[in-house]
């Protein structure tokens, strides 16, 4: 009886609470696929070196969230990555996955998303934490960039404030 109940509370928070998040993800993440005009090599080289650039927290001092990443790993076509929000120190997890279209051409997925496992809501945080990487490293200016994502698997991706997070 007692698994019954509990069941049956477990479908209803489900069902209210997709409900109230609206269509996006049910936890704080976000799923984002670019191409760029480059070899696979060279976006990862200044993905890479955007994460070093931002390990510490000295571009937090003056607000914002273009610091505290933390390079974890590196494949032949994956990179992964943490990044610490200066404030409440949440961590998230990043991976950037890499798929040559042909020698001067990539397609890249980037995901992140959030080690606390209550988040259902980010403020973009999960979107940023990507885009101030693509930004931050120029690549959003190459040749044949291209971004592609949206609300339904990026959480509040239609309200981001990157200079803020």
């Amino acid at each position: 009886m007692q698994s019954l109940v509990f069941c049956t509370l477990l479908a209803v928070f489900g069902a209210s609470s997709a409900f109230l998040l609206g269509d996006g993800p049910v936890h704080a993440s976000c799923k984002v696929d670019w191409t760029f005009g480059l070899s696979c090599d060279e976006v990862k080289t200044k993905i890479k070196a955007q994460i070093t650039a931002w390990t510490s927290a000295d571009n937090c001092a003056n607000g914002g969230e273009k610091c505290l990443y933390t390079f974890t790993s590196e494949a032949a076509t994956v990179l992964k990555a943490t990044h610490s929000t200066p404030v409440k120190h949440y961590v998230d997890d990043l991976t950037f996955t890499f798929t040559a279209v042909d020698s001067s051409n990539c397609k890249v997925h980037g995901y992140s998303t959030s080690e606390t496992w209550y988040a259902h809501l980010d403020y973009s945080t999960n979107y940023c934490n990507l885009n101030n990487l693509i930004t931050g490293s120029a690549l959003h200016q190459v040749a044949g960039y291209t971004e592609t994502t949206s609300d339904k698997i990026c959480t509040q991706y239609s309200t981001a404030n990157c200079e803020k997070y």
